[in-house]
């Protein structure tokens, strides 16, 4: 091989390193972004009422009721009334935490929409496209 050929591969192959390594490093801040909105999430606590304001509904960042609050007045009313409010509490919490996780992960998604993805680089191998996904949501 001679000298020519042999610097024409050096320098491509800088060239490939050099992608790759920004691409970890920007994974890397991404994973550090990650670990403070799981850590965020985590603690994320929201509360909404019925429109009487008989019933209150308080859910995790996944929608999952933690905790219920019923007022004198929601217990005089029927049990299909008080149903009724139940689900209306939940569902508003439960709507608020999904708006909320969305907001916490938009950033994370929209830098990775961003970034290549190793078949982008490669020609071939694992994509992250899965990922990206993972982020945006159903």
């Amino acid at each position: 091989m001679d000298r020519w050929k042999r610097e024409g591969l050096r320098s491509a192959n800088n060239g490939l390193r050099n992608q790759v390594e920004q691409l970890v490093d920007s994974y890397e801040e991404q994973q550090s972004r990650l670990t403070e909105i799981h850590r965020e999430l985590e603690t994320l606590r929201l509360q909404a009422g019925s429109s009487d304001g008989s019933v209150g509904a308080t859910v995790d960042a996944n929608g999952v009721l933690t905790d219920l609050s019923l007022t004198p007045a929601a217990l005089r009313r029927t049990p299909d009334e008080l149903a009724r409010s139940i689900v209306q509490a939940t569902q508003e919490a439960a709507r608020q935490a999904r708006e909320r996780s969305e907001k916490a992960a938009a950033p994370v998604a929209a830098a990775l929409d961003d970034e290549p993805d190793l078949t982008d680089i490669l020609g071939e191998g694992p994509t992250l496209r899965d990922i990206r996904e993972f982020f945006r949501g159903p």
